[in-house]
């Protein structure tokens, strides 16, 4: 993964702050070189005179120029580096030698301003075109090795300063891409309450911000660390764990502190880590992790390269600041989740409510006609359950419904739902099941509850109560989801009607 680095030149405002004080310098210079050609020359120079008056009114109108154009360097680059190149080389004409410095500051002066307003490469052209002028006139003078470097000397300290303002400039930019990156994706962290989405945010942040071979996000659940985005080397691998005891990241989470390590060929004095490769079997050479640490998040971000000394101070500063962001995001995901979870259950038992239950149930019976496979629902209702909590007591009425939600629970696949009705009755999807394998679940569901024991407030068992049963078949025997739990609750009072604790229709029905 390669850094994208910025590019563009500075801001107008940030250019115009920069070049205020060069104007400033520029034309005092110009000033006293007028000044000492007025009062101090027996004969005055008027070309100098004109030529350094001339001088002040480019650099002002320049500077106006710049003041009040936003892309000065598009409209005016080639022409403000040429006219500037022409004008510094002409310099070497007019000036007497006791000037002379002047001309070498305002040499290094002109590049700069140049290198700032209009880039790197019309600042060469500036820095090329003074030379060569100024060579035609001092080039009879160049005699011994002394002269010709007094005379390349502006020239070198103009390239040697430009080049170090452009690497600041780089730098800094850099560092500026880098802070609104992370302030634009912060944003829109905030604004989505999606973790799957929150994840990609954070890919994208990481690619554009840092350069890395390696990065992971990792999050502790069931004692080990699960990684929800994990990158190596050009590659996505999902569903990842690592232990927490032995590892890098099960060092920063364990002690909640950032980890910089710029060079992994160095013995890693930790107690009680190991090295542990995940992903490709390559061995990183640099690694900084920065824990995660929420009401709802435990876990880890972390860097690693294959290069050492692949990252500096700078890059952890930012890691760590991506790692707040991210932090907060993932919190209030999972917070926004887990109150969208509460809104879908039942408060008591735990299963889906009412109105859930049934959105829940119209996908599922979109997807079995979308796939041509059957969808089986079952009514249940607990016998005689009023009765039950007026002798019992409501605390023990409210275990007999726990109970049976788990006994529910504990005879159903991951991809059924199970949901409360009203009171104590409960509806059961399957999707994919035929009416003969709801049989099963059914018989199983009762014989469950047949061999629960309950205890009431005095430690004393009390008999748990039976439950009847209605099954009906989508779309075999009603092809829409009212007309199938309409069915099913009809059958369930079938089955109550035979005696309680019966399931409707019988095995045969479905056999036949």
């Amino acid at each position: 993964m390669k850094n994208r680095k910025p590019t563009a030149s500075f801001a107008p405002q940030e250019v115009r702050r920069f070049i205020l004080p060069l104007t400033f310098a520029s034309v005092t210079i110009f000033f006293g070189i007028i000044a000492d050609n007025l009062l101090n020359s027996s004969l005055r120079d008027y070309t100098l005179l004109a030529y350094a008056s001339l001088a002040i009114i480019y650099t002002m109108i320049a500077s106006l120029l710049i003041a009040r154009t936003t892309n000065f360097s598009v409209t005016y680059g080639w022409a403000n580096s040429i006219l500037s190149g022409i004008g510094l080389g002409f310099l070497s004409f007019f000036l007497p030698n006791q000037l002379q410095e002047a001309s070498h500051v305002l040499v290094v002066f002109g590049v700069v301003a140049v290198a700032t307003v209009s880039g790197k490469s019309r600042a060469y052209v500036t820095i090329l075109l003074s030379l060569c002028i100024s060579l035609l006139h001092k080039l009879p003078s160049l005699r011994g090795i002394e002269r010709v470097l007094e005379f390349l000397v502006p020239f070198v300290i103009a390239i040697i300063v430009s080049e170090a303002f452009f690497m600041i400039k780089n730098t800094t930019q850099q560092h500026i891409h880098r802070l609104e990156t992370i302030n634009k994706v912060s944003r829109q962290m905030m604004l989505t309450l999606d973790t799957e989405q929150t994840m990609s945010l954070l890919n994208a942040t990481i690619q554009d911000a840092l350069e890395a071979d390696t990065y992971f996000v990792g999050i502790v659940k069931d004692s080990e660390i699960h990684l929800d985005l994990f990158y190596d080397d050009g590659e996505y691998f999902n569903g990842m764990q690592v232990p927490i005891d032995g590892t890098l990241s099960g060092w920063v989470i364990k002690n909640q502190r950032e980890l910089f390590l710029p060079d992994l060929r160095e013995d890693v004095q930790l107690e009680g880590v190991q090295r542990f490769v995940i992903g490709r079997e390559k061995t990183s050479l640099s690694w900084m992790g920065v824990p995660m640490k929420a009401e709802n998040v435990n876990g880890v971000i972390a860097l690693a390269s294959y290069n050492p000394n692949a990252f500096d101070q700078a890059d952890m500063e930012l890691l760590s600041n991506l790692a707040q962001h991210i932090t907060l995001a993932l919190d209030n995901t999972i917070r926004h989740a887990q109150v969208e979870e509460q809104a879908r259950l039942d408060s008591l038992t735990g299963v889906y409510n009412h109105g859930y239950f049934l959105k829940r149930l119209a996908e599922q019976a979109e997807e079995t006609s979308s796939t041509n496979t059957p969808l089986s629902l079952i009514m249940l209702d607990i016998d005689f359950f009023k009765q039950y909590n007026d002798t019992y007591g409501h605390l023990v009425g409210d275990r007999i419904l726990n109970a049976l939600c788990t006994a529910i629970k504990r005879h159903i696949k991951q991809a059924d739902s199970v949901g409360r009705w009203g009171g104590e009755e409960f509806v059961i999807s399957l999707p994919g099941a035929t009416g003969e394998q709801a049989m099963l679940v059914a018989q199983r569901v009762s014989e469950t509850m047949a061999s629960l024991r309950v205890e009431d407030r005095e430690q004393r068992t009390v008999p748990v109560p039976t439950v009847s049963q209605g099954i009906a078949v989508f779309p075999g025997e009603a092809n829409e989801i009212y007309r199938l739990i309409d069915l099913a609750d009809r059958r369930l009072y079938v089955a109550k009607e035979r005696g309680r604790n019966q399931i409707e229709p019988e095995m045969s029905h479905w056999q036949n």
